[in-house]
């Protein structure tokens, strides 16, 4: 499997940027007042987008033998992850105001960009660690 490490690492980081992309293109309509981003073929355009994203993650976890909660930097990706997407439902749909809505798509695309940081740099403190 190593053999196919830079095809599987190149599907990672393209994912990554497609589904980034993705959920900045989504969150910048809906507060624009379009409907698009929440039509069908969109969000399972997304949903495939994270599938391809999470399974190159596990491939890549497997042929390196880097495990979350073993590294602490795949530690803290997992973690901000699920911060990630907990703030991306409530800036595409659950919450409550517009205010809201975008308060939580900034403070997503702030994990998302931090979440790149640490991967970039394989420490937990991601683009703080010139201040660590």
């Amino acid at each position: 499997m190593i053999h196919f490490y830079p095809q599987i690492k190149l599907v990672h980081v393209v994912a990554v940027l497609a589904s980034g992309g993705l959920f900045f293109v989504r969150g910048l309509a809906l507060h624009l007042g379009q409907k698009w981003p929440m039509t069908a073929p969109v969000r399972y355009l997304s949903y495939t987008i994270d599938t391809v994203l999470l399974a190159a993650a596990l491939v890549l976890t497997a042929i390196l033998h880097q495990y979350p909660f073993v590294r602490s930097w795949l530690t803290v990706k997992v973690v901000l992850l699920v911060v990630y997407i907990a703030l991306g439902t409530f800036a595409l749909k659950r919450g409550q105001t517009l205010r809201a809505r975008v308060i939580c798509w900034l403070a997503a695309l702030a994990v998302y960009a931090f979440i790149i940081s640490v991967a970039r740099a394989h420490h937990p403190a991601g683009a703080l660690l010139p201040f660590a």
